[in-house]
């Protein structure tokens, strides 16, 4: 596991640990910048790189929502320290579909293109509704949740998957809770009694997929 830096990670209120792949879950936009704004600013001010992959009807109006913090979106994008990608340039960049090994080679390529851009940390914020459309591959979500957890204990770098409400059904919600050592719910971070240690997790998944 790499070493955590200090504390120098604050979101919903509290300091990150050691663990930093957490699930976000929210029921409107308002409670979601309410809660993410402060964590991507901090960020920003601190030196580091902010990637975030939403929506790509969303691009625009994400751009806004930072801008109304006082961040220059355009300059930050030309030096590199922001990043906003929709969901074709991640996600879903195999063919409209998605691939689990791709995007999991996709989150280290990330890490890493960061440190060698010179940044000390890249805070990643990711929509997960893109599993939601009608496309290939999009049930392995959560296989993917779970194995993000063979890889990023090897990096300090926070990563934070946000779950719409209104929008994922309770099977997703459920399973995204198990395989996030952090959540946030009502805009507080907790350590995740809920978490289920990927080894454990897709043995699960296995015996699903199996009596199916």
């Amino acid at each position: 596991m790499a070493q955590v830096r200090g504390d120098d990670v604050t979101i919903a209120g509290a300091k990150l640990g050691r663990y930093r792949h957490v699930c976000a879950f929210f029921r409107d936009p308002e409670e979601e910048y309410q809660t993410l704004l402060p964590f991507i600013k901090e960020g920003i001010d601190q030196g580091e790189k902010a990637l975030h992959i939403v929506d790509p009807v969303l691009v625009h109006h994400h751009r806004l929502r930072l801008e109304s913090t006082g961040m220059d979106t355009a300059e930050l994008e030309r030096s590199k320290q922001l990043e906003v990608r929709g969901w074709e340039q991640a996600y879903l960049r195999s063919q409209g579909g998605f691939d689990l090994n791709d995007m999991l080679s996709l989150i280290e390529e990330m890490l890493k293109s960061g440190k060698s851009e010179g940044f000390p940390l890249t805070r990643i914020i990711g929509h997960v509704e893109w599993s939601l459309e009608d496309r290939p591959g999009v049930n392995d979500l959560i296989e993917y949740e779970t194995r993000l957890n063979t890889i990023l204990p090897d990096y300090q770098d926070p990563v934070i998957c946000v779950y719409d409400l209104t929008q994922c059904g309770a099977g997703i919600v459920i399973d995204g809770l198990r395989t996030h050592p952090m959540v946030i719910v009502g805009g507080i971070l907790h350590e995740n009694p809920f978490y289920a240690p990927p080894e454990e997790f897709l043995r699960e998944l296995q015996s699903r997929q199996s009596s199916q």
